[in-house]
């Protein structure tokens, strides 16, 4: 990740000036960039929803690849260190979404009786 993320600091250097102030932006952009694939699969089932994803994986690929890339900038325009980022947030994910529990009730959304143990990870 940390490669990834120096490729896209490089890219970026090439091109612009490193300003921070343009993280609403890039928020946006990545709105926009998962309402293309939402647009895709909404308000159908999920039998259709697995159909079409595979009809549509270029797009889908398409999404991951943009998405990555501004979170990377992102984490360069805001010296956030994205590999860093991510372990301490996949050791937030284990202890709020315990696999029994998980693999019991099949989703993290407590609101519809899934379970997340956020409140575990709070004060760490």
């Amino acid at each position: 990740m940390r490669k990834a993320q120096e490729i896209v600091a490089e890219f970026d250097r090439k091109r612009w000036k490193k300003d921070p102030a343009y993280l609403k932006d890039f928020l946006l952009n990545m709105v926009e960039e998962t309402g293309e694939v939402w647009n895709i699969i909404k308000w159908v089932d999920q039998k259709t929803q697995k159909k079409l994803i595979e009809e549509h994986k270029d797009e889908f690929k398409d999404f991951v690849g943009d998405e990555l890339f501004l979170i990377l900038k992102i984490a360069y325009l805001l010296d956030i260190d994205a590999q860093e980022a991510f372990e301490a947030t996949m050791e937030d994910y284990e202890i709020r979404f315990p696999v029994e529990k998980i693999r019991k009730l099949k989703h993290g959304n407590p609101l519809a009786g899934g379970v997340d143990d956020k409140q575990k990870t709070e004060h760490r």
